[in-house]
């Protein structure tokens, strides 16, 4: 069968790409064209636009950006119509996937959605066009079955948490040789995980970096994003205690004694790998008092979401300053603490479900 995929960010790429593995062994023959990123891209298939050209963050940016959006819209109808799917599967992205699904539902093809807008956080109304729209909803994180079908009587397939899979899947990371490989010493690692995003990235690291001096006994590692050069990050480095890995979070964190990470999929990921984390955001201003107006959460990481109780540190918007993460930093080196932190991991995990939810969302679309 021939599928038409659209992921417009890294984690979405990340997701969607074992997900065409596994599509891949239910249906040998299948045919991707995609909108998407590396990942999908070693897959297989056609890439017709990478997510860095899509990553439009904050109420003000989307609108700076609308004439640009609007133009992908319009060139993605024409290239779904011309390649014509047999099934189109959004990951994600849904500001531009949910304008996509009311025209494909149109057109008489078949929608399924992995990874559920997070409509249970904002724009709840959504569920209007999910319903009218989307003919399977695949969902990962455990509360939103019950969202979707208690509150709302659409039934969504709960498939377990993808990251799981993704981690499952790394080798065994050598310390020595992953340090000796990469110019680092022998002292703790403290990651920095800025985002995938220049503009994120650009005000992170700022404050991110304004610790360095205060810490010689750590080394700092910039876990930096596929998709974007070294010379981006490089005019942001000005201490030798700053090291630069590019393509490799994972192992990085699997060797690193705590972290701090920007609020998204990375907070989850962190925690997956057992890495004490304080969860960091600064967004443009205008974004940010639009969004937490109409933004009904009691915290923005995953982690704390999905266990529903403060299990890692948010730091968000003015409570992000350089002596506010020098206390988290050093609450994060305690005993006591990081014993409590790794006790809600391993909660954390069983809530999530066990690995397989590319298998079971494969199975699900292709109906083997």
């Amino acid at each position: 069968m021939k599928y038409y995929i659209i992921a417009g960010e890294a984690s979405g790429d990340l997701h969607a790409a074992n997900l065409m593995k596994a599509i891949l062994e239910k249906d040998p023959e299948a045919t991707f064209r995609f909108w998407g990123g590396d990942r999908m891209q070693q897959v297989g298939g056609t890439l017709v636009k990478h997510y860095r050209e899509l990553a439009f963050m904050g109420f003000w940016e989307v609108f700076t950006n609308l004439t640009t959006i609007l133009r992908n819209i319009q060139f993605c109808k024409k290239d779904i119509a011309t390649f014509a799917p047999d099934i189109l599967i959004f990951v994600d992205y849904p500001g531009f996937n949910m304008r996509i699904a009311r025209w494909a539902k149109q057109q008489h093809i078949p929608t399924h959605y992995y990874i559920s807008p997070q409509i249970w956080a904002w724009k709840e109304n959504r569920i209007k066009a999910i319903k009218r729209d989307i003919d399977a909803m695949y969902v990962i994180l455990p509360f939103e079955k019950e969202f979707y079908e208690k509150k709302h009587q659409y039934r969504v397939h709960f498939v377990g948490h993808p990251l799981l899979d993704a981690i499952a899947q790394q080798e065994p990371v050598n310390e020595k040789d992953f340090k000796e490989a990469n110019g680092l010493d022998d002292r703790p690692i403290i990651a920095l995980l800025p985002g995938s995003r220049k503009q994120e990235i650009a005000k992170m690291l700022h404050i991110m970096l304004s610790i360095v001096d205060d810490y010689h006994q750590y080394q700092f590692v910039i876990a930096g994003a596929p998709s974007i050069d070294f010379d981006f990050y490089q005019q942001f480095i000005t201490n030798e205690n700053v090291h630069f890995i590019s393509g490799k979070t994972y192992p990085l964190l699997s060797l690193s004694y705590a972290a701090l990470v920007t609020s998204g999929t990375a907070t989850l990921e962190t925690a997956l790998l057992n890495v004490p984390e304080v969860v960091c955001y600064k967004g443009n201003w205008l974004s940010y008092q639009i969004a937490k107006r109409i933004i009904k959460l009691k915290y923005i990481s995953l982690v704390n979401l999905i266990m529903d109780q403060p299990v890692v540190t948010e730091l968000i918007q003015g409570e992000l300053t350089k002596e506010n993460l020098k206390k988290e930093l050093d609450k994060l080196s305690t005993y006591r603490y990081r014993y409590e932190v790794f006790k809600n991991y391993v909660l954390l995990r069983e809530r999530l479900g066990g690995e397989g939810a590319s298998e079971n969302v494969a199975a699900l679309i292709v109906g083997k």
